[in-house]
């Protein structure tokens, strides 16, 4: 049968067939192929229960974890897990932000006191990043909330946002909370990361379990720094073969949904992996993992190896001691660096020189549709190509607003023609 990939319009051809991988479930899996390049994506789903045998001769029997198994596995300090079973585990990064924070600390009060600490203040990160850019009083009073919390718990990591009139004079604004928490190096390999945003999952891009919470899980991680979970079975996507220059990480995660629907992952660890995978930057990887909840995915993950030790090595982070080391990450603005090519213009030059508004004040407003004044928020019936990654109806501002999710490519050549266009015509 044939299909696209993403809005792109690039036709494939899609054939099934019965795969094995190592005692899990058989399951279908498909071939996507593209002009002479191809990228075989197979899907395989861990089973939900483990059979049983009986012990060797020599005791127990060595029992096969998938990674978000072992992952749970450790943080819970047991020596094996199964999908299904109830575990409690340790945390090692709580993230919060404007939107659920203040909601997350009222429960925490209420449930610990009000002149509760919090369980590490190390371990907490509070980020500010989709009611900022707004003049609306309430908005602001969720910032306020955050902030005098942040003061009083002496919260260690809270990039706050002071001067709302020029972003750039925040030295400590980090801008969107999935993107701050992977540069400022709270992304650790095989550790437990929860967040109260739904597409925390971005994070499992560095091998880490990471997926969002609800205000009052939240609130008690706050007071105890542990929480109990169910484990999820695993749906494996094994992605093999080259990926077409004019095909991006969106791409695929887009044609991925689509193949097993909004809810073929529900409460699913899904795991991508193959040379296609491996061939992956970090920034495509979080793509792939960010969009795992609009499948119902529990979490997404992609195994560390030298890609990701790489992009760590740029921050100063400190990789668990059971990994690698890392060093130092040098801190540039994007928008002001000439762009190879480009005749030394920035790409906030290029932008302008296009006809496009001044690139400014990053932040998640119109992802989610803030307030009235957030930038790019649909206040009518518009048709939008949007790079973000959810169009549920109302989700952007109006509600009969039309949101087609695209890659960057398809974004741009869309931005020139007026119309969802296929950018292997500019390419």
């Amino acid at each position: 049968m044939a299909s696209t990939i993403g809005t792109a319009s690039i036709s494939q051809q899609l054939r099934l067939k019965n795969e094995s991988l190592d005692g899990l479930n058989r399951q279908k899996a498909c071939t996507a192929c593209s002009k002479n390049k191809s990228v075989v994506i197979r899907a395989v789903k861990a089973p939900t229960q483990l059979q049983q045998r009986s012990p060797a001769s020599t005791g127990t029997v060595k029992q096969a974890m998938t990674m978000t198994e072992k992952i749970l596995a450790r943080a819970a300090e047991k020596a094996t897990v199964s999908p299904g079973e109830n575990l409690w585990v340790n945390v090692d990064t709580l993230m919060t932000h404007d939107v659920s924070g203040p909601g997350t600390i009222g429960i925490f009060k209420r449930e610990f006191g009000p002149q509760a600490k919090v369980w590490d203040h190390e371990k907490i990160v509070i980020i500010p990043d989709h009611y900022i850019f707004t003049n609306d009083e309430r908005a602001n009073r969720n910032v306020d909330i955050i902030r005098d919390f942040a003061q009083e718990q002496n919260i260690k990591y809270f990039y706050d946002i002071k001067d709302r009139s020029n972003f750039k004079a925040n030295p400590d604004y980090k801008g969107v909370c999935h993107i701050a928490l992977a540069q400022e190096g709270h992304c650790k390999p095989g550790e437990v990361l929860f967040g109260t945003d739904s597409h925390t999952c971005n994070a499992g891009a560095f091998g880490q379990f990471a997926t969002g919470i609800g205000n009052t899980d939240a609130g008690f991680i706050m007071g105890t720094g542990k929480l109990l979970i169910k484990v999820p079975p695993t749906l494996r996507f094994i992605l093999d073969g080259d990926i077409p220059h004019y095909v991006l990480a969106k791409d695929l995660i887009l044609q991925i949904i689509g193949e097993i629907t909004i809810s073929g992952g529900t409460y699913r660890a899904m795991e991508f992996t193959g040379s296609a995978v491996e061939k992956l930057t970090m920034e495509d990887r979080m793509t792939l993992c960010n969009m795992v909840i609009e499948a119902g995915g529990k979490n997404g993950v992609i195994a560390a190896d030298q890609i990701t030790f790489d992009y760590l090595e740029g921050q100063k982070v400190k990789v668990p001691t059971f990994l690698v080391p890392a060093t130092q990450k040098v801190w540039m603005d994007l928008y002001t660096i000439p762009v190879p090519g480009a005749n030394g213009k920035t790409c906030a030059q290029i932008f302008e020189d296009a006809g496009c508004d001044t690139p400014a004040s990053p932040n998640c407003g119109a992802c989610m549709g803030g307030p009235r004044d957030t930038y790019a928020r649909v206040n009518e019936p518009q048709v939008c190509v949007s790079t973000t990654n959810r169009n549920f109806p109302g989700r952007m501002g109006h509600k009969e607003g039309q949101i087609y999710l695209a890659s960057p490519y398809t974004a741009a050549a869309s931005a020139l023609t007026g119309f969802v266009t296929d950018p292997r015509d500019f390419l």
